[in-house]
Formats: C-alpha cells, structure tokens, sequence
C-alpha cells in the first residue's frame, strides 16, 4: 500500500496479484491495483493526465503516459473522492510502480500530485 498528499490531494493505492491471470511459465505476471484519490484540501481540482514508471525485477524501466484514468478527467471538490481500478503486466515475478497524476486547479494553476512508490508482488513473497 502507498500513500502520499500533495497540495491536499491524498492518493492511496492497494495493489494485488492476479495468479489466475499469470502465466509464469511464459514470463507474464498480471498485477492489479485500486487507487483512491482524494480531495482533502479547500480547492477544487481536476485530474487531467498520469505519468507512470514501472520497474520489474531485471531493472527494466518503462513508462507510461496518457490522458485522464480509465477514460475519465475526474473533477473533485474539497471532500470528494474517485476510485479506480487498473492493472499492470510485468514479465517478472515483482517490481515497481510510482508515478505523477497531472492536475489542475479552477483558476488553472498546474500541479503534479505525487504517487508514492509501491511494489507489485505476489502474497506469496510478501509472508
């Protein structure tokens, strides 16, 4: 689990291995994650875009950049929050995932709220 705030948008995630959608065998592990993002300042703000980094076990980096999440620039008045799921293929057993969502206040002002650092790993090698 990863937590962090940043301008008062609080962004929480729980990841979680999906071994019956893995293939070990041929190099594919499925990782799952659910992230909920909060507006827990005084100003509304909209997330309009996410850059992720993601490094499995060899030190293989790729990055990931787009708009919105799941199809969706969601928009979050103080108190307010959105949650979604999304999923990660790794050709390794674990690695890791942090990243920015890019933001936006009503009267414009850009801000990248930071996605602490979490692992992607099978229960299995956390015990």
């Amino acid at each position: 689990m990863s937590n962090s705030i940043t301008q008062g948008i609080r962004i929480a995630v729980r990841p979680f291995y999906l071994a019956d959608e893995s293939e070990p065998q041929e190099e594919k592990f499925l990782f799952a994650y659910e992230i909920t993002i909060s507006n827990e300042g005084e100003a509304p703000a909209q997330l309009v875009d996410r850059h992720w980094i993601i490094k499995d076990a060899h030190n293989n980096i790729e990055e990931v950049e787009g708009d919105g999440v799941v199809g969706q620039t969601p928009f979050l008045e103080p108190g307010e929050s959105f949650t979604y799921q999304s999923y990660c293929p790794l050709r390794t057993d674990y690695g890791f995932m942090r990243g920015t969502y890019g933001m936006i206040r009503e009267d414009g002002e850009r801000f990248e709220a930071t996605i602490a650092p979490f692992a992607l790993m099978p229960q299995w090698m956390l015990n």
